[in-house]
């Protein structure tokens, strides 16, 4: 039985130059999302930071969707038993240490927050390279203030703030596990970068984010914040 809420995982492939892009491009293309979607995952977001987040480096960040944190284990199993999928990811999974297709993976798992239990599929009119996907994860310096900016978000109606301007929220989560912790991301999106600006933009001056960031009960709940802005590929599902 699936949980109340969706889990993901978030897998951010570090890559050494061109070539590896190319390389993971086409597994990811021909192989990965094939075999996720035989294994029953039909919306996996594939994204590439935007020309001008300089910040981001050389990266490749995938999005999984899951019913539950058993999908996740199940699917290991899965996809070592699917032939086609071995197949066609060869020159990846099986490179030669001297010749590997990535030079890192990063892995992190969350869950869904209980005012955004789905994930968001947002529908743009605009090419896939003028659209905006913009990742932020949130730090908390203890468990509490942490707890206190999750709060901030379901209860003190920051996601509905979000989906009142039309962000086109993807989705809201705690992490779960991930190298950094405690702390929250979420995912917007824009049908491009004109229409971030002028989103965040109403969003800073809305009068329910001023009164809600004014409470003593929401200060100094984050301690960082990392974002990056990404634009699907033309293979992504999001």
């Amino acid at each position: 039985m699936a949980a109340e809420r969706d889990f993901y995982q978030i897998q951010t492939y570090r890559l050494s130059d061109k070539a590896q892009e190319v390389r993971m491009d086409k597994y990811l293309k021909t192989a990965y999302l094939p075999a996720l979607h035989r294994a029953g995952i039909k919306t996996v977001g594939v994204f590439k930071p935007i020309a001008s987040d300089t910040a981001a480096g050389n990266q490749i960040l995938v999005l999984v969707p899951l019913t539950s944190p058993d999908q996740l284990d199940k699917l290991q199993t899965t996809l070592a038993a699917d032939a086609t999928y071995q197949t066609a990811g060869a020159d990846v999974l099986k490179a030669p240490h001297t010749n590997v297709a990535f030079a890192r993976k990063q892995s992190t798992v969350l869950k869904a927050f209980k005012d955004a239990p789905r994930m968001f599929a947002p529908k743009f009119t605009t090419k896939r390279a003028d659209q905006v996907f913009e990742l932020r994860s949130y730090e908390g310096a203890t468990e509490y203030l942490y707890s206190q900016k999750v709060k901030m978000f379901n209860e003190g109606g920051e996601i509905a703030l979000f989906k009142k301007l039309g962000f086109n929220p993807v989705f809201f989560a705690e992490v779960l596990s991930g190298n950094v912790m405690p702390n929250l991301m979420y995912m917007i999106s824009f049908s491009n970068m004109e229409s971030h600006d002028t989103h965040w933009d109403a969003f800073g001056k809305h009068p329910d984010w001023k009164k809600m960031s004014s409470l003593d009960e929401y200060q100094n709940t984050v301690s960082n914040i990392i974002r990056v802005m990404y634009h699907p590929t033309d293979y992504s599902d999001l």
